[in-house]
């Protein structure tokens, strides 16, 4: 019962961010303007990215011919392939754009209800239905990249579901959703790193090999066979690597504040940087502290690793850590002085999500080809 209301709960509260667009009003006093209509969420980052690849599946030929964009075509396998494919199978009975919104719903119910479960089974939470419902609307990121064309609602959800049968000990269904991961997102490889290191440090401390965690490296045979697809549709097998601006690791760390003018930096108000990396950090302190040690490996690589990263949009590539730090921090979280002050933050979020996706827009000439 607890599951339907949080399934219901998802779909309502991405119906409520949606509205303002589908009814095209004007929130007074914001000054805040949705009579771009639906369109808007059509157009935010990365959504036509995926269309185009759903329409073209790479082929270079196809991009050029079809689609006005200013990217070059070299830049579409740094979106990955299963994304696209589940909306594909919308496709058919509706517009690309809405089949795409529609993928992310449904991503983003099974995700909910994946974390529901992870927690629960677990004991991870006093109130996992209530650690969910904070999942919803923290971090802000997250509450906007839901309600737009996004793969990250799906590639938490294999994320989560990996861990969770790696815990249970089923590791062929924990290597099969690393694999789904995989193909959703590059930065499924830090799942692959995570196990490996519980692997590495258990063979230690047996002082012999623990031959039962093999099945994983099925996730490591999926990055070939997708690299043989890239290969096989552009006609280069390192297409990913050779796609342009899209890998933004950086040496050293914290390049993201070097004045080295970085395109995807922007300004130098990045305060909110050195909060969320305080908020993350001390999270996986409390990961470590529950004995939670491949969440604390997967969150403690995929920290690390945004240490490097030298784009604005870092709550994005931190993002995927997100439910385990909550976790975390899930003591606090239960407090009557946190859920106070998350009622006050709600009404914000919500100004701040539908002002990211005013903002956040795709340049679209021609709809035609996405449709």
């Amino acid at each position: 019962m607890k599951s339907l209301k949080l399934a219901i709960a998802v779909v309502l509260f991405s119906l409520i961010v949606w509205l303002p667009f589908v009814l095209k009003i004007q929130l007074p006093g914001w000054g805040i303007d949705f009579s771009e209509g639906t369109k808007i969420l059509w157009q935010n980052f990365d959504g036509p990215n995926y269309l185009i690849v759903e329409k073209t599946w790479y082929n270079i030929e196809a991009i050029r011919l079809n689609f006005s964009t200013p990217l070059p075509v070299e830049y579409y396998p740094a979106h990955f392939p299963l994304y696209p494919a589940i909306i594909s199978m919308f496709d058919s009975v509706m517009k690309g754009p809405s089949a795409m919104l529609v993928t992310t719903l449904l991503g983003s119910v099974l995700c909910f209800l994946m974390l529901y479960k992870y927690i629960k089974e677990f004991g991870l939470s006093k109130n996992p239905l209530w650690l969910c419902l904070v999942f919803l609307i923290l971090p802000a990121r997250w509450v906007a990249l839901r309600s737009v064309g996004s793969p990250e609602p799906w590639f938490l959800l294999f994320i989560i579901a990996s861990i969770f049968y790696f815990r249970k000990e089923k590791y062929w269904m924990a290597g099969l959703f690393g694999v789904l991961a995989q193909l959703t997102k590059s930065p499924a490889i830090l799942l692959l790193g995570a196990y490996g290191l519980f692997a590495l440090i258990e063979s230690t401390k047996q002082k012999k090999i623990l031959f039962k965690y093999w099945p994983l490296l099925i996730q490591l045979l999926a990055v070939i066979v997708l690299f043989w697809f890239f290969g096989l549709r552009t006609g280069d097998f390192w297409a990913y690597f050779h796609s342009g601006d899209n890998i933004h690791l950086f040496w050293p760390p914290f390049s993201i504040f070097a004045p080295k003018g970085q395109a995807w930096v922007g300004n130098f108000w990045l305060e909110d940087v050195i909060w969320t990396w305080l908020i993350f950090g001390i999270g996986i302190a409390k990961l470590m502290k529950k004995k939670m040690k491949v969440e604390a490996y997967f969150a403690s690589l995929f920290f690390l690793s945004t240490l490097s990263v030298a784009h604005r949009d870092i709550s994005r590539y931190i993002l995927p850590i997100a439910p385990f730090i909550l976790i975390g921090w899930d003591k606090l979280i239960q407090k009557k002085e946190f859920k106070i002050v998350l009622g006050i933050l709600a009404i914000p979020i919500l100004l701040y999500s539908w002002n990211f996706l005013l903002n956040n827009l795709a340049p679209i000439a021609d709809w035609a080809p996405y449709l």
